[in-house]
């Protein structure tokens, strides 16, 4: 199994390039099924999760071609094969119960397995299937799949209202709704970019969609969708993640491709500890204002709060912060798992259920961790690069789901590490 060997200490100056969203693609993958004419993504990012995507949509009978050093994806829907989304690739990847939608909306029928993904909580899918339920979805759970039944003449219009904001609730309802009789209204949705990038997806193919960035949403079902080509959302977590390498270690870096409007709450906050962020013609430039930054305190929000997925990277940063810092987790339960591993470095956290709170030390040392999950292992890399001594972290496989050329990156602005064991020749 992979390791990363880290050795700290030392600024970092440079640019990094930030690829399209991987959470936005995959959402955007599955838009291929709700028509027959091809659907091209491109700034697609290069990702195990996509590869994972690709497969599922494959055993479909999908057409799924990469195309540009896998950053050009043109997909195909006109000749499916199979309604049933199997369990050996569904498991893989929570993303993967974002084909029910469309595929019920388009055929009527659609057997899909629950899904699993990352051990950072329940994560339910109950409001994915009330939504498609509300629009006259018959819906029956048995063997660990869900055997989903539209009524004849198709999905209806119907008003939904969210008890709690879900992103992929939101993205499955709203592409299924494309598809329906009448008219949908989403009230309480998720408004993050990635829902943004799909409505504005939709549109392209020809759905009528108004509201997306507001929490309600209301859509006027079409007959059939077409084709279309449409540029993959930049990935705000990896934006995140990047940016907060000079506040950790000192320096100044370029994010090419960053967008503040993206990122706003979690560029406060950066602002807020003593890290001067700017809008640049071709990114976001970073660096620490004063020395040492100053710890603040964080609670994770749905969009446009603070992202739960740059929580564990921020809990690096207030590490070495000057003061002490409550870092409260709202989205998902069992999300502090990096927190034990950043102690084997010195930090000092205490955790009490949803709540976390760092006192900074002056410096972490470095010491073999293991990384849980997928924020968890750049987490780690972060503290390492900013650590005395060597850092090796395990377990590493979490990377390639989210960071493309995660090693390469962080090598072009001066970090001193590498990946071991397995050959990953785009390192």
């Amino acid at each position: 199994m992979d390791q990363i060997i880290v050795q700290g200490g030392g600024e970092l100056h440079g640019e990094i390039p930030i690829t399209g969203a991987k959470n936005a693609c995959l959402t955007l993958m599955p838009a291929t099924l709700l028509t027959d004419q091809p659907l091209t993504l491109t700034n697609a990012p290069r990702l195990s999760d996509i590869q994972t995507m690709t497969a599922l949509l494959q055993s479909l009978g999908a057409e799924v071609a990469s195309m540009q050093d896998g950053h050009v994806l043109a997909m195909s829907s006109h000749n499916l094969t199979s309604q049933m989304a199997d369990y050996e690739i569904v498991r893989r990847m929570r993303a993967s119960i974002l084909v029910l939608g469309p595929l019920l909306a388009r055929f009527g029928t659609a057997t899909v397995s629950l899904p699993g993904g990352c051990a950072i909580g329940a994560r339910p899918v109950d409001l994915h299937l009330k939504a498609l339920e509300a629009m006259g979805a018959s819906l029956d759970l048995r063997d660990g799949y869900v055997h989903a039944r539209a009524p004849s003449g198709g999905l209806k219009g119907a008003r939904i209202d969210f008890p709690l904001v879900s992103v992929g609730a939101t993205e499955n309802a709203l592409m299924a709704a494309t598809l329906a009789r009448g008219t949908t209204v989403l009230t309480n949705a998720a408004r993050e970019p990635e829902i943004v990038d799909l409505a504005e997806c939709l549109r392209r193919m020809g759905a009528q969609i108004e509201g997306e960035a507001t929490g309600t949403i209301t859509i006027q079902g079409v007959q059939t969708l077409s084709g279309a080509t449409h540029p993959v959302v930049t990935d705000r977590i990896e934006l995140g993640t990047y940016m907060l390498l000079p506040a950790i270690c000192g320096g100044e870096v370029e994010c090419l491709g960053g967008r503040m409007d993206l990122i706003a709450a979690f560029g406060e906050k950066l602002d807020e500890a003593g890290v001067a962020v700017s809008q640049t013609e071709r990114g976001i430039k970073v660096s620490r204002k004063n020395g040492r930054v100053r710890a603040v305190d964080v609670v994770t929000e749905p969009f446009p709060g603070f992202p739960t997925d740059l929580q564990a990277q921020m809990m690096a940063l207030m590490c070495t912060a000057d003061g002490v810092s409550v870092l409260e987790e709202r989205i998902f339960e069992n999300r502090f798992m990096h927190a034990p591993e950043l102690m084997r470095m010195g930090a000092k956290i205490e955790v009490q259920g949803g709540h976390a709170t760092v006192t900074g030390v002056e410096k972490l040392r470095g010491a073999p961790v293991m990384a849980t999950d997928l924020r968890a292992s750049i987490s780690l890399i972060l503290a390492a690069l900013a650590a005395e001594g060597e850092t090796v972290v395990s377990r590493v496989y979490h990377l390639d789901r989210g960071y493309e050329r995660v090693v390469r990156k962080l090598r072009g602005v001066g970090a001193n590490l590498k990946r071991i064991k397995e050959a990953h020749p785009d390192e």
